[in-house]
């Protein structure tokens, strides 16, 4: 795919992210508009995995924008700069975020979706938002990773700032039931204290899947050893 490709894919995905943070954002503060009260509550959206994985989306697509944009005005240096960045975001954050929010809340909706997304919601959320959270995220991720140029961080790095991410959110998370008394996700409030530490220790397993896949999907795609300044020069002809 040719950088001005690369760059309208990343402009559109850009664009497409942001647009559902501000949509999300905007729920239920609009005049006569029935509040959800999960959603207004305190932390308001911003308590769900989902929807910060949508601004880490939009934050890494950003970023891919702004590479593609220095290849074009040919500032290689400077774009070049930024690739083990971008890398980093992708394959410690980005991917494994989306595919794990994918795999885990299909799951669970699919055995109970009181549990993670109540019918009470429909009222609210329309149903393309739906798949546009849970969904289109992981088609969008694995794109990227087929037509833009990646190099996975070392693992150690990559897991370290996986793991930072995870916990910040689960402080987050705990943080919340702390202050209200409730869990962001009806499904806690079934769940026994071991129960709770078993779905946790559940979805870091899955995360650490996640990372793994994407890893082995750019070794596989991109290689060990390419050299991605090298890879844009060449469609930048």
């Amino acid at each position: 795919m040719k950088v001005s490709s690369l760059f309208l894919f990343h402009g559109l995905a850009f664009a497409w992210y942001v647009f559902l943070v501000a949509f999300i954002s905007k729920i239920g503060t609009r005049p006569g508009e029935k509040k959800p009260d999960n959603i207004v509550s305190y932390g308001g959206p911003w308590k769900f995995l989902t929807v910060l994985n949508l601004v880490l989306q939009a934050v890494y697509f950003g970023i891919s924008l702004l590479i593609d944009a220095l290849v074009l005005m040919k500032q290689l240096r400077l774009a070049k700069s930024m690739f083990p960045f971008r890398d980093l975001i992708f394959g410690s954050l980005a991917f494994p975020t989306s595919m794990t929010v994918f795999t885990l809340f299909w799951a669970v909706y699919l055995y109970d979706r009181e549990f993670v997304y109540p019918k009470s919601l429909d009222a609210f959320l329309p149903l393309w938002l739906n798949h546009a959270m849970h969904t289109i995220i992981l088609p969008l991720s694995l794109m990227d990773l087929l037509t833009t140029p990646h190099r996975s961080p070392s693992k150690g790095k990559g897991i370290s700032v996986l793991a930072i991410g995870g916990a910040a959110y689960v402080c987050w998370f705990l943080w919340i039931y702390s202050v209200t008394g409730k869990w962001v996700y009806p499904l806690f409030e079934e769940l026994s204290a071991p129960g709770i530490a078993a779905f946790f220790v559940g979805s870091t397993v899955v995360a650490l899947f996640c990372y793994n896949t994407g890893e082995f999907l750019v070794r596989m795609i991109w290689g060990d050893s390419v050299v991605i300044l090298d890879i844009y020069k060449k469609k930048s002809k």
